[in-house]
């Protein structure tokens, strides 16, 4: 099994569990709720620590020098070299977590504008309780940084099951009887619990792979050092992309009740295929793009690591084209299917399809940046990828301001559909990012692309997909939307798959022979 296919699976496994506690969620706060959106935003913020401090800086910083270390043949160094670093990441997150706490009320007015009276109260009091939860959650970023080193990809990409797994036992154990607003206080504790279960189960296995660590400060050694160095400008990386999304979070808190809500389930629909196909063909290669990159400085030599990447590009599209196509064109039929239940109404669900449709647009382009970042993390270079978002972060908020605040006015919308602005402005400026990391890599590499011809067959293949999902929706319209659609997605599935083969697309082929496909 490839390497990137237990990362998938680990992901996929967490993924659905999120989906559940999403189900869950929408069944008993429902979209047009206070408290829901006070929860989604307080989770917002918090969160930011998770993500700054998570997987990404520590993929970008910590794996490279671990893995050369595991592959050199010393394991010793290895483990005094992890041990400094979670230390170091430990006493750091717990000044965070503890400012965090006591700022709070400050947090909330700066980033969430639009609550006031007893909404904003509820989102400050949820935003001290996630806190320490954020924190435990970014711990668990530095495990899966030792486990993916030692290419044991399923445990830590799987883990977060328990995490959903608390708050959705939180969920259906209070959410009968409890008051909404009770209700999320209850959910945010259930979170904090979930956390501390997630770094649980990784401790045993990370142990066992690293007999000799020990939590320990060394900044003397050199390679913590260069962890150190590197992690900074993959720090303000993350940072940049956790503003936008504060940004979009920002701005929804001035729109009517249920944006904020509405942005969130449409994001984490968003996020499963960017997870499924970016994340887990960028953590499964860094690796081996990080020993690319040595040989290709050593050697002069850049064609193992450009044949790696267009590989990788290639994998990706395979299997985002038909996720964007299924988001444009089904993507009511997903968001019923998901969420319609107790207090989520069908009209709700046509919002949430109306957000995600924005963010389709750029799904493809999102989810190649995660590979192409991967390319500039194992050649070294933090930089770049940090001076590309910012780009996009500040053409996305000021389209997005004119797309939410001003456009439906404009347009004579709604005000509530103002969140779709938000969600197409990170749509389009996803391919401004795209188009520069490529340009950038093409200085560096050589020429590294998907083929416009190998896009064609790809959209051929999930047009023809989409015409046998609305025929089979058609025979069917009695169905209820949770019975429904797998027929659908089926019948699209199957017709992709084999169009794409019909065209001769090697990943299509080699997934219906069982074998794998060339590169």
């Amino acid at each position: 099994m490839h390497k990137a296919s237990f990362v998938a699976a680990g992901i996929l496994g967490s993924r659905l569990a999120g989906l559940v506690r999403l189900r869950v969620f929408a069944h008993y706060f429902g979209l047009q709720s206070e408290a829901a959106d006070a929860f989604n935003a307080a989770f917002r913020i918090p969160n930011f620590l998770q993500n700054l401090f998570g997987e990404g800086a520590l993929s970008a910083s910590f794996i490279p020098v671990y893995a050369r270390l595991v592959a050199g043949g010393d394991p010793r160094a290895a483990s005094r070299v992890a041990g400094a670093v979670g230390a170091l990441l430990g006493l750091t997150i717990a000044v965070l977590v503890l400012g965090g706490v006591l700022a709070a009320p400050l947090l909330t007015a700066v980033l969430a504008p639009g609550f006031t009276g007893a909404q904003r109260d509820l989102t400050t009091a949820l935003v001290r309780i996630l806190f320490p939860g954020a924190g435990l959650l970014a711990l668990s970023a530095w495990c899966l940084g030792i486990l993916n080193s030692h290419e044991r990809f399923l445990l830590s990409y799987a883990a977060p099951v328990v995490w959903n797994g608390a708050m959705i036992g939180t969920l259906v154990a209070f959410g009968g009887g409890a008051e909404t607003a009770r209700l999320a206080i209850l959910l945010a504790w259930g979170s904090v619990a979930g956390s501390a279960l997630q770094v649980a189960v990784q401790v045993p296995a990370v142990l066992r792979l690293a007999p000799a660590l020990t939590l320990q400060l060394d900044l003397a050694s050199a390679h913590v050092r260069t962890v150190v160095r590197t992690f900074v400008p993959a720090l303000v990386g993350r940072g940049v992309v956790q503003i936008s999304a504060f940004i979009d979070t920002l701005i929804a808190t001035w729109l009517p009740t249920g944006a904020v809500t509405g942005l969130a389930n449409a994001q984490l629909l968003y996020t499963l295929p960017v997870s499924l196909f970016g994340i887990s063909v960028a953590a499964a290669e860094l690796p081996a793009l990080a020993g690319d990159a040595a040989a290709a400085r050593a050697t002069r030599d850049t064609t193992g690591l450009r044949a790696r990447l267009e590989t990788g590009f290639r994998r990706i599209a395979f299997l985002v084209v038909p996720s964007m196509v299924v988001f444009l064109a089904l993507g009511d039929l997903v968001a019923s299917a998901l969420l319609q239940t107790g207090r989520f109404r069908h009209e709700d669900a046509v919002y949430v399809w109306g957000l995600l449709a924005g963010s389709a647009i750029g799904l493809l382009a999102a989810t190649l940046s995660r590979l192409c970042a991967s390319a500039y993390y194992a050649l070294g270079d933090t930089r770049t990828p940090v001076r590309y978002a910012l780009v996009r972060v500040g053409l996305g908020t000021v389209i997005g301001y004119v797309l939410a605040i001003i456009a439906p006015g404009w347009l004579g919308l709604p005000p509530s559909w103002g969140a779709a602005g938000l969600t197409l402005a990170g749509g389009m400026t996803a391919w401004v990012e795209l188009s520069l990391l490529w340009r950038s890599l093409d200085r560096r590499l050589g020429p590294t692309r998907l083929s416009a011809s190998y896009l064609a067959r790809l959209s051929l293949a999930a047009f023809a997909g989409t015409a046998a999902a609305w025929g089979t929706r058609a025979i069917l319209p009695a169905w209820p939307p949770a019975g429904l659609v797998l027929p659908v997605l089926g019948a699209f599935g199957i017709v992709y798959l084999a169009t794409a083969a019909a065209c001769h697309v090697p990943e299509a082929r080699a997934l219906l022979t069982g074998t794998r496909a060339p590169g």
